[in-house]
């Protein structure tokens, strides 16, 4: 289905005042949801108090983390190691990020490009066009996604507008995404239980990691273009 120009331009106004006001919420109130989460005991509190559903409520928060994505996700997955544990959370997490990449694939799949081009604009959707029609494209997107620093939004959205199918989708950028939420859970888990050495040392090999991924994110991307398109 073709969407106009006009389309373009209303989604490019709307959707970031969404957003904006999404984010005025979280400043307005922001000292009941700091002092709530700055007490684990509190926290947990709340999780347990929703019983054998708590880890349902996790999920639809990493689902809303996904969709609107004005959170690092990787705060919602360390909060995840943090309250569950490494493996629960990683499990959750993987669940969350999932089902909400589904919601953000179909939802660019209905709306068409120019819902994608409006969101995140044309030059950032032509930047990614080429892994979309080179061969294999299910190797680039991989790539992309286990590259730090590169913006794992987009991606998702991009795919839904292209040929790649979702179950391959689904399984590429879930084992793209799979060491750094790991690495997350990890940290939560760390933080948890006191060990603040282990919990450091990962936080700082993603920081590092994350800006070198920032630094040279245009080689990185030739690179993976390169690789697509090297003859064989």
């Amino acid at each position: 289905m073709q969407r106009g120009r006009g389309f373009k331009i209303a989604v490019g106004v709307l959707f970031p005042l969404f957003v904006l006001a999404v984010l005025a919420l979280a400043i307005i109130y922001r000292s009941t949801w700091l002092a709530f989460f700055s007490s684990r005991a509190d926290v947990q509190e709340w999780i347990a108090s929703y019983g054998a559903t708590a880890p349902l409520v996790y999920i639809a928060v990493q689902i809303f983390q996904v969709v609107i994505f004005i959170v690092p996700g990787e705060v919602i997955q360390i909060t995840g190691g943090y309250l569950f544990g490494i493996t629960a959370g990683t499990i959750y997490s993987l669940i969350g990020i999932a089902l909400g990449s589904g919601i953000d694939f179909y939802l660019a799949r209905l709306l068409g490009r120019a819902f994608v081009e409006g969101v995140f604009g044309d030059d950032q959707v032509a930047r990614f066009d080429a892994f979309t029609s080179a061969r294999g494209p299910q190797t680039g997107f991989f790539l992309l996604f286990v590259i730090p620093g590169i913006p794992k939004d987009i991606l998702v959205y991009v795919a839904g507008i292209s040929r790649i199918r979702f179950p391959y989708f689904l399984i590429v950028t879930m084992a793209g995404r799979l060491p750094g939420i790991l690495g997350s859970a990890i940290i939560g888990d760390s933080v948890a239980a006191g060990r603040w050495v282990l919990g450091s040392i990962i936080f700082g090999i993603s920081i590092v990691l994350f800006v070198l991924g920032v630094v040279f994110r245009t080689r990185l991307v030739k690179w993976v273009s390169g690789v697509l398109t090297r003859p064989r």
